[in-house]
């Protein structure tokens, strides 16, 4: 299933996705540094070559992205607010792209749904303009390649 993006305010967005996998799987999927860097590689052609992450309030997470021919490459970092393993964890990150972006409040929910899980990330920025040059970049097809991954990988049985 491919994700779906709605857009609830001005600075706003709702990322959805149902993954055939328990709360449990996909929350560790998205904690776990070696399974990070497995799959949340965005499009083909890059890979993630730094993946830190210290999962606790006042934590930090840091990944680091490279095309694979080492042309170009960026990072986020983010800082974490809340966790409530395995249903709920919610950070501030920032982009670097170079320059850093502004910062976006995510929060990401992991909901049992039927014989899987709903995912429901729910990403706030500071105003409309930076809402819009975000979704201009076409994330979510670099999203949905990474969550297509993920499924495909097995990391989540």
């Amino acid at each position: 299933m491919s994700l779906t993006l709605e857009r609830t305010g001005p600075a706003t967005c709702v990322v959805r996705r149902h993954f055939a996998a328990p709360p449990e799987r996909l929350y560790a999927a998205h904690t776990e540094p070696e399974t990070l860097r497995q799959w949340l590689t965005g499009p083909d052609g890059w890979m993630m070559v730094r993946c830190e992450v210290d999962l606790r309030p006042g934590g930090h997470m840091r990944y680091d992205w490279q095309a694979e021919d080492g042309s170009h490459g960026f990072h986020l970092t983010a800082e974490v607010l809340e966790v409530e393993a395995p249903q709920r964890i919610l950070h501030v990150e920032r982009m670097f792209l170079p320059d850093q972006t502004p910062d976006n409040r995510v929060e990401t929910l992991f909901q049992p749904q039927g014989e899987g899980t709903l995912m429901v990330m729910t990403m706030q920025v500071a105003d409309a303009e930076t809402m819009d040059a975000m979704l201009s970049t076409g994330m979510t097809d670099g999203m949905e390649a990474s969550y297509a991954r993920l499924e495909r990988s097995g990391l989540m049985a």
